[in-house]
């Protein structure tokens, strides 16, 4: 049996950032085909990492629904299995060219499903919020993997992650084959489980925790775009890196003023009082 530990009330329904978080991502994923459009160009890869912030502020509000269950402790694997269930559907979903963060979506949701019913199922852990939890954090998790993928390549198909639009092509200086794919992941993973931990307590707020999220998010789209230096053209890779110290620099600060109301919040509170005898 599992207590729901309701940490505060109000702010925004879950049901609304997962829709806004849903269609965000998509929108901003097609947005970089605008690459296909223009000659093949890579300067509207920056689209994929800012895809990749929508997913993972929509994946740490789900991580958030599912720890208030009592399970603080299983916030790091709740963004590890994000990640490891997104990243199947996310490359199988590639060979589908154009329809890919369709396909996706698809392959994610089944996949987190499965996973959700084998948990509360199998595992009994009897969470009420497991499996549609899990299902949408196998979502995010391929589409953050899809976002990062634009970002560092101009595109989301298996075509551009195994080949290179600069120099040479089919080696190891590929998404794919250079393992950037294992990079990719952790820059999610960490960024996606990082903000509950963070803000976790008596004290949480909203708008903070989603700031902090956005704050991580960016700072994952910095590493990113330098890498992306490597798979597309200098002038592509200097724009995703300008969009993401923008968006990193901007967050930053409004994290900052959003701890200090919350930490001015708690001047006038009073000490825990002792237990009598101890």
């Amino acid at each position: 049996m599992s207590v729901k530990v309701e940490v505060i009330e109000g702010g925004v329904p879950h049901s609304k950032i997962l829709i806004a978080g849903f269609v965000g991502t998509l929108v901003c994923l097609y947005l970089t085909y605008l690459n296909v459009l223009t000659t093949h160009t890579g300067m509207f890869a920056f689209f994929g990492g800012l895809a990749a912030v929508i997913a993972l502020i929509w994946g740490s509000h789900t991580i958030k629904v599912l720890c208030s269950y009592g399970i603080g402790t299983g916030v790091p694997s709740a963004g590890m299995i994000a990640f490891g269930s997104g990243t199947i559907a996310f490359l199988f979903a590639t060979k589908f060219g154009d329809a890919a963060p369709i396909v996706a979506v698809v392959l994610a949701a089944v996949v987190g499903f499965i996973l959700g019913w084998v948990s509360n199922n199998v595992l009994n852990m009897r969470i009420p919020a497991m499996v549609q939890a899990l299902t949408e954090m196998a979502v995010v998790g391929a589409l953050t993997l899809m976002g990062f993928a634009a970002l560092m390549t101009g595109g989301f198909t298996f075509t551009g992650l195994t080949s290179v639009s600069v120099g040479t092509t089919m080696g190891t200086n590929t998404f794919l084959g250079g393992c950037l794919i294992a990079v990719a992941f952790l820059l999610g993973a960490i960024a996606i489980q990082h903000p509950f931990n963070a803000c976790l307590g008596p004290g949480w707020k909203q708008d903070r925790m989603l700031m902090l999220t956005a704050e991580c998010g960016f700072l994952s789209m910095i590493v990113a775009a330098i890498m992306s230096y490597a798979l597309v053209d200098h002038v592509s890779a200097t724009i995703s890196l300008i969009v993401a110290l923008v968006g990193w620099v901007y967050t930053y600060k409004e994290y900052i003023v959003l701890s200090r109301r919350d930490a001015a919040a708690w001047l006038d509170s009073k000490p825990i009082p002792e237990v009598e005898g101890h």
